[in-house]
């Protein structure tokens, strides 16, 4: 077992966490909440998606929004993009890095997409060479690594060619994604080992959601297996659109918790993280999915 000394956390509520909430938030409401997330000492903060504002109208603002930003030295903001079309309007509005999104699941991508696996990475290949002519860092996620709301279990071969394919394309890291937050640490660990014969484990991230409460078992599986990146999400916000039941994504503030008492180094404030998720709670109208939260509040 070799726990990392330090993990970097990639903080995705921005972006993953808001993209599901039906009332529109306001663009001045995105941009303090990810100017808050980087006083907290979160390095990593993905912004926005350059998605067409007719899939999803809550991102319509994604070029206000990431222009809006008072950008901190040593802090990246990475947007999604779904295209070229995307990356181009990204670009255009300043972005240094972007992510790209593939799944594992034949039945999910065509649901999702209407594309197969195969369709939908050749959609990237234009975008992968032109971020490599400009010097643009790629991120890869690849979704339902542990399961599918439409064809059940994934083949954790299909999860490593999918990987595979994205690192070889250009990706500089993977985060392999529990979209519907199925898994359990056993397979949680398999799969992380199975990918990590193929793709440095120094390019792979985990994002778990909690649907079904097993997101941190299957984050300290992982860690045990010496993955040092995280995907999670402030307050816990988030879900999955084309998931029926899925909840949110791991709470920030419970990640950062367990990682402090673990002795993991994140730079990151928990105090002041949890007064952002509470923050964001308010701004919602619901309560925060951090038990770290609740816990705290309470008193």
């Amino acid at each position: 077992m070799s726990l990392p000394t330090t993990v970097r956390i990639v903080e995705v509520g921005a972006r993953d966490g808001l993209q599901n909430e039906a009332a529109i938030v306001p663009t001045a409401t995105k941009i303090e909440l990810i100017e808050r997330l980087a006083a907290s000492g979160l390095r990593t903060i993905e912004a926005t998606s350059f998605v067409s504002p007719k899939w999803v109208p809550q991102l319509a603002d994604a070029a206000e929004v990431y222009t809006g930003i008072r950008k901190i030295e040593g802090v990246s903001y990475p947007v999604l993009v779904p295209n070229l079309q995307g990356y181009e309007r990204a670009r255009a509005a300043g972005v240094t890095e972007i992510a790209v999104f593939a799944a594992a699941s034949e039945a999910f991508s065509r649901h999702n997409i209407n594309a197969s696996i195969d369709e939908s990475i050749q959609r990237f290949v234009p975008v992968l060479e032109r971020a490599q002519a400009e010097q643009v860092k790629v991120r890869g996620y690849v979704s339902t690594v542990l399961g599918c709301p439409y064809q059940g279990e994934v083949p954790v071969a299909d999860v490593v060619r999918v990987a595979q394919r994205l690192h070889r394309l250009g990706c500089y890291e993977i985060s392999l994604g529990d979209t519907i937050g199925v898994g359990t640490p056993g397979k949680a660990r398999a799969m992380l080992r199975a990918v990590a014969a193929q793709v440095p484990m120094t390019a792979l991230a985990v994002h778990f959601h909690d649907t079904y409460g097993q997101a941190l078992a299957n984050l300290l599986a992982c860690l045990e297996e010496g993955v040092g990146v995280i995907d999670s999400a402030v307050s816990g916000t988030g879900g999955c659109p084309y998931a029926k039941g899925a909840t949110g994504n791991v709470a920030s503030e419970d990640v950062v918790y367990m990682l402090d008492g673990m002795g993991i180094a994140t730079g990151v404030d928990l105090s002041r993280l949890v007064e952002t998720g509470l923050w964001l709670s308010q701004v919602l109208g619901r309560p925060s999915s951090s038990r770290v939260a609740r816990a705290r509040s309470a008193h």
